[in-house]
């Protein structure tokens, strides 16, 4: 019984750590795996805060984090092609995609001019759980992946990580290729934009372009009304906001993880709980939900540990 007590007690460490650590909000790093530079942009939603920055460049390889407080909401997204003249000390200048038309490089409340790869978070407040996604509604400019690090819960990877630019129709195509519009911004035409008499999910429905994100980009939003296998969930996590991702990032993004009800802690250094009905770990934690609790591999060692002592010395 003693064991048990140690176990649930540790536990309950770990999920009061998971509130503290939403009470703060949410910390963003942003990564460039691009071979070249990408300037991220960010925009505040009505009633958030700015971050420390709405604009920065970032160089290959480079990377930059930012703390966002609790129930912020936002979008980040990547522009490319600038040219930002240094002499100057607002450094003037303008972007060939994801422009937010301040003539800067802080965006200053400034929105992503289309065709751009958003990625878009609500953030929680304490043990209440985040959303977050990315979006192709407004097209595409470069490839990102977001990941959730350390959260409890669902907490997948979502992104586009194919080079959409290459597989453009010609129709869609921006600027010699360097982005790729959606059927929205290429046509103006309401049942592309999910407005008018097609400004519902029951009659906005999926079209020949938005399926060609989408079979591209699965795990995106391809149109206004894709949320069902778009929008992602996770309390209490970090984010990376990764630009050009790497090979491992691609598969996470590309192919959906088998369902599971036996799983959480997909964050990186997280180690997942697995609940066997036949095992005495489930025995132990009859009653408990596995999605309650992320422990970590340190805490892990530690219950080991005490429950090793106690055995000792009983």
């Amino acid at each position: 019984m003693r064991s048990y007590n140690i176990i649930i007690n540790i536990c309950s460490i770990i999920f009061w750590d998971d509130i503290d650590k939403g009470a703060l909000g949410a910390k963003f790093t942003v990564i460039n795996k691009c071979d070249y530079t990408v300037w991220p942009g960010i925009l505040a939603n009505a009633g958030s805060s700015a971050l420390d920055t709405t604009g920065f460049e970032l160089p290959s390889g480079g990377s930059r984090s930012f703390q966002a407080p609790p129930n912020w909401s936002g979008r980040f997204w990547g522009r490319t092609g600038c040219n930002f003249d240094p002499t100057t000390q607002t450094q003037q200048g303008t972007c060939t995609t994801g422009d937010c038309g301040s003539n800067q490089v802080e965006c200053n409340g400034g929105g992503a001019h289309p065709p751009v790869t958003l990625a878009e978070f609500t953030i929680g407040s304490g043990a209440s759980q985040d959303y977050y996604d990315v979006s192709l509604v407004d097209g595409y400019n470069v490839a990102m992946i977001v990941d959730a690090v350390g959260g409890s819960g669902e907490c997948g990877s979502t992104g586009c990580i194919v080079d959409l630019n290459q597989q453009c129709p010609n129709e869609l195509k921006f600027s010699n290729g360097v982005g790729c519009k959606s059927a929205c911004e290429a046509f103006q035409k309401d049942e592309y934009c999910c407005s008018g008499t097609y400004a519902s999910p029951a009659t906005c429905k999926p079209t020949i372009y938005s399926t060609i994100f989408k079979t591209a980009c699965p795990k995106s939003y391809s149109y206004a009304y894709d949320d069902p296998t778009s929008t992602f969930t996770c309390t209490a996590p970090h984010y990376t906001i990764t630009f050009c991702p790497s090979t491992t990032s691609q598969k996470s993004a590309r192919v959906s993880p088998p369902e599971t009800e036996t799983e959480t802690g997909t964050g990186i250094g997280d180690m997942p709980m697995i609940v066997n009905s036949s095992s005495w770990f489930s025995n132990i934690f009859d009653g408990v939900s596995p999605k309650s609790y992320s422990c970590s591999i340190s805490l892990i060692a530690t219950l080991t540990i005490l429950i090793f002592l106690y055995l000792q010395f009983s």
